[in-house]
């Protein structure tokens, strides 16, 4: 039995831990957008291709999808602040080489490739043992304040980690690289102060049948229709809407602004995410979560679509900040549900396949984008995805009833002995 963490007072205080892993989602997320804008500008500096950056999504995606039922494993099976913090070293270690790598001048993006891939490993470790600590920590009414917390580090990261990448890369080539590994060891040594929490339950699941455990996420999964139509939601209309990953040609060919000018482009997003998430921390979704979820990402493919057809900096400005904003509301709702739903025994192997479905939105939509945008040009690969993204809504409200008619989160009871 694994007693809850909480203070007395649950809905005034959170459990020591809780803040030092916000801390860590800060440093951890401004480090990685960091290296992905750095990245961006560097590919399409080298080869002035589209199909270079969608290549560079596809790199980092392949581990996660490959390496899912392991890693979920290992989140499920060690302590989650030791693996988390291992694969962040990994990460500083693949940071390291590409901050040597920008500074030789290079004409070939194949190295970064390969370095890409071991930074797509190293994350696959981190990601569902880092996702999980906060659940481990907490229950009942602090679940979503700790969701809000967890979000607000995200996002200022996401904030953070573009507009410095924007600046250092203007300064010195390898200096984002630097500034990136430095913030990865950050969320590492934060681990030090996270409390242990004995997550692991003896039971037949843990007997030792590797492959049978590894895949029970992905069943777990597949048994409730409101699990995967909201985790296949996301991956279906961010990976036809993934246009973030063509901003480097977006800011050059149509914007006609340089890294600094990328940068506050990367930075829009995780201000009108921010913002939003600030919104919801104060007012919290309460009712209608399942239309909630479908109309925000119905508007992600809108404010897609605007931002493929503008010429004008403030109008892609003011579109990312939208398309954004509507995602975290998407991102907040599923965060909320995915946890609640389920076991803490369970949620290393479950958090790995959303992962995946992550993974395949986020860095398998970039290269989607990359191999569309370099087809289609630019418009049409931005608008054609952002049409495809309102076409997913409009099929998943009539295949996923259950979903669309979720009211409140306290409809889900978690299933675990405590």
């Amino acid at each position: 039995m694994i007693a809850p963490a909480a203070v007395p007072n649950e809905t005034r205080r959170l459990p020591r831990g809780v803040v030092p892993l916000a801390v860590a989602a800060l440093f951890s997320t401004s480090g990685s957008l960091a290296l992905t804008t750095a990245l961006g500008k560097l590919v399409y500096d080298i080869t002035h291709r589209k199909l270079d950056l969608g290549l560079l999504g596809l790199a980092e995606f392949l581990p996660t999808a490959v390496l899912a039922p392991l890693t979920g494993t290992l989140a499920d099976r060690f302590d989650r602040r030791h693996v988390a913090a291992l694969g962040w070293i990994g990460e500083a270690l693949c940071m390291a080489y590409l901050a040597h790598y920008a500074g030789t001048h290079p004409h070939a993006v194949w190295p970064i490739y390969v370095a890409v891939v071991a930074f797509g490993i190293t994350r696959a470790v981190v990601a569902p043992a880092s996702r999980a600590l906060p659940f481990d920590l907490v229950s009942g009414k602090q679940v979503s304040r700790v969701i809000a917390l967890s979000n607000a580090g995200w996002q200022l990261g996401a904030v953070v980690g573009p507009v410095l990448a924007g600046f250092l890369y203007g300064a010195g080539i390898r200096l984002p690289f630097i500034a990136a590994a430095a913030l990865v060891i950050g969320s590492a040594l934060l681990m030090f102060l996270v409390p242990h929490v004995d997550h692991r339950r003896q039971s037949s699941d843990t007997s030792g049948r590797v492959l049978h455990e590894a895949m029970a996420g992905l069943r777990y999964v597949r048994r409730s229709s409101i699990l995967l139509g909201a985790i296949s939601l996301d991956l279906f209309a961010v990976l036809f809407g993934g246009a973030v990953a063509l901003l480097p040609a977006i800011a050059e060919d149509r914007l006609h602004v340089g890294a600094v000018g990328l940068g506050w482009l990367r930075a829009a997003t995780g201000i009108g995410a921010g913002l939003v998430t600030l919104t919801i921390a104060a007012r919290p979704i309460s009712r209608h979560v399942g239309r909630v979820l479908l109309l925000c990402v119905g508007l992600f493919g809108v404010f897609t679509i605007v931002l493929g057809v503008t010429h004008n900096y403030a109008v892609a400005f003011v579109a990312l900040m939208l398309l954004s904003g509507a995602d975290a509301v998407s991102v907040f709702i599923r965060a909320t549900l995915v946890p609640l739903a389920t076991p803490i025994e369970m949620r290393g192997r479950v958090l790995a396949v959303e992962q995946v479905f992550i993974g395949a939105s986020n860095e398998l939509g970039a290269f989607e984008s990359g191999v569309a945008g370099q087809i289609l040009g630019l418009v049409g690969a931005v608008v054609l995805g952002g049409a495809a993204t309102l076409a997913v809504v409009a099929l998943w409200w009539v295949l996923f009833p259950a979903l669309r008619d979720v009211d409140r989160f306290s409809e889900f009871k978690v299933p675990v002995d405590r």
